[in-house]
């Protein structure tokens, strides 16, 4: 892939989580003005899009994943007129705007559900998953809901269950429904119009069902990722059925009516086999990208992260888009998962392998999470399942900006508490780092767009010492090689064959300059990015 290539293929996408990103109210919230007032920042920074998760009219109940109205924003957040003049801004300054879409369920108060539940002959009935209690007066089978306890929700009025993938205040729809596809296209559109760039939509493999209710079987123990009682279970029945692809094809379809628009879906898969599948075919294409969360799952050693990376880029066809994650509003912090100084390797990684890389705000800076008591924290799936280390308050604070009250986000005490090292980790103190995590990040996102092998040319491995991952970047006659260290100790390196090169950046940004490659001296936790003689 060349320097031709589509924004989306060649851009930099950073997440925004609304309530946190900013208030310009005094609410403690963040919302949309917020986030208007800050564009300016990702403009310095060097990003090309903005996704925004949800600001939809909405009880909160799961903070925006429960809509009760697709075509509005909620007053937490500001007014329609306020998304205008926020995507009006970000098209000023040449930024990109994809929005949260949730199409696997509505909240409880949306109008749809309101008449589906008012009795069994409704019109919208059938718009959700409705059913009688099994033959012995139990629950229809043994699906469980992600946040906790059954996804089956008694209704004593029409004396039938009601199907919730998450909380019971999110029924979900029911899309073998032309209706209901017909209906959920109509809200995509209304975006469309408005002039956003792109979706990115929510468990979108989670919206087809098994037509036969089967039970879902156990799993073994050695399988399990997560908490409760969902990780007890192989879902193979309540979601990743083969009929979803026909769905994704139908929003591409629609998104393609559109110029530049892109599709990325959020599909937790670690089979790279049946994670590609989303992308459709080259002659019936899917999603433009399906996002790949392999990085969040593999632990953090050189080789592993390797052959999690070889993994998808050899699973991927020439025409799919590679993309990479460390980081969203459902996985702690990656600062706090593997270390400050770690956490500068994982900026490197994350912005010089192949394909399209999305950052989560505040990772800029290096923000770690903030340890928040069961008891205080406002996610309900921590509070459902009963484990503090599985709620996502932690990495749902407010952005550092300033030393100031509240790191300049808010001049009231926000919905969820600012870390305790906003006074020195936040955007105001770092700006004048010449070493700092911000700095670094800039670099490389300048670097990044600068170079086309940075981010749309081929990626090849490179044989390393123990504990270092090294790859190989190229386009355009072009070579890059991108060398880190995942360990705490210095490593001796020696790649006669390639000759001489020089360092553009490291990690600790103290050197730059021409060198052999015959030795090389790789310091503890530092990152390399040499162009190659």
């Amino acid at each position: 892939m060349t320097s031709k290539a589509l924004w989306w293929q060649r851009g930099v996408v950073y997440q925004i989580y609304p309530r946190s990103f900013q208030d310009s109210n005094g609410d403690g919230i963040g919302d949309l003005p917020g986030i208007t007032q800050r564009l300016d920042h990702l403009k310095w920074l060097g990003v090309d899009a903005l996704w925004i998760s949800p600001f939809y009219r909405s009880p909160m109940a799961d903070f925006g994943y429960d809509v009760s109205d697709y075509t509005d924003v909620d007053p937490i957040f500001g007014t329609l007129a306020n998304f205008d003049r926020l995507l009006d801004k970000a098209h000023r300054l040449d930024l990109r705007v994809i929005i949260d879409f949730v199409p696997n369920h509505t909240s409880d108060q949306h109008a749809w559900f309101v008449e589906s539940r008012a009795s069994r002959d409704n019109p919208k009935r059938d718009w959700y998953l409705w059913h009688d209690p099994a033959p012995d007066g139990g629950l229809p089978n043994n699906w469980t809901s992600v946040f906790g306890g059954s996804a089956w929700e008694w209704d004593a009025a029409t004396g039938q269950y009601y199907l919730h993938s998450f909380l019971k205040e999110q029924p979900d729809l029911n899309w073998r429904n032309p209706e209901v596809q017909e209906a959920m296209l109509a809200q995509m559109r209304f975006w469309l119009e408005r002039g956003v760039d792109g979706f990115r939509l929510d468990v979108i493999n989670h919206v087809i069902k098994d037509a036969e209710l089967r039970d879902n079987p156990r799993r073994s123990s050695a399988d399990k990722w997560g908490a409760g009682e969902h990780v007890q279970f192989l879902h193979i029945y309540d979601k990743d059925r083969p009929e979803v692809f026909e769905i994704t094809r139908m929003m591409r379809r629609l998104t393609d009516s559109y110029s530049e628009r892109v599709l990325i879906g959020e599909v937790y898969h670690q089979d790279v086999h049946f994670w590609t599948r989303f992308y459709g075919t080259e002659e019936a294409r899917g999603l433009h990208m399906p996002f790949n969360f392999r990085l969040l799952r593999t632990p953090w050693i050189a080789e592993e992260i390797c052959a999690s990376v070889e993994a998808v880029e050899g699973a991927l066809e020439p025409w799919m888009q590679s993309n990479y994650v460390l980081g969203n509003h459902d996985t702690h912090r990656i600062a706090s998962r593997v270390g400050r100084a770690q956490a500068r390797i994982a900026t490197m990684l994350l912005l010089t392998l192949r394909g399209t890389p999305t950052l989560y705000y505040g990772d800029e800076i290096g923000m770690e999470g903030v340890d928040i008591p069961l008891e205080a924290q406002q996610d309900p799936y921590g509070r459902n399942v009963g484990d503090p280390t599985v709620g996502r308050d932690a990495e749902r604070t407010p952005m550092q900006w300033d030393a100031s009250a509240y790191a300049g986000f808010s001049t009231v005490a926000p919905w969820l508490p600012v870390a305790e090292d906003a006074g020195t980790v936040n955007v105001a103190v770092q700006r004048e780092d010449s070493r700092s995590m911000l700095t670094l990040t800039r670099r490389l996102l300048s670097l990044r767009r600068a170079h086309a092998a940075l981010h749309g040319g081929d990626y090849q491995t490179v044989v390393a010492a123990d504990g270092v991952y090294a790859y190989l970047r190229e386009a355009e006659g072009a070579r890059f090689l991108v060398v880190l260290n995942f360990t705490a100790e210095p490593r001796a390196l020696a790649w006669p064959d390639l000759g001489r090169g020089e360092i553009l950046l490291s990690t600790s940004l103290d050197r730059e300059g021409d060198t052999s490659l015959e030795v090389f001296e790789l310091r503890p936790n530092e990152g390399v990015l040499l162009r190659l003689s």
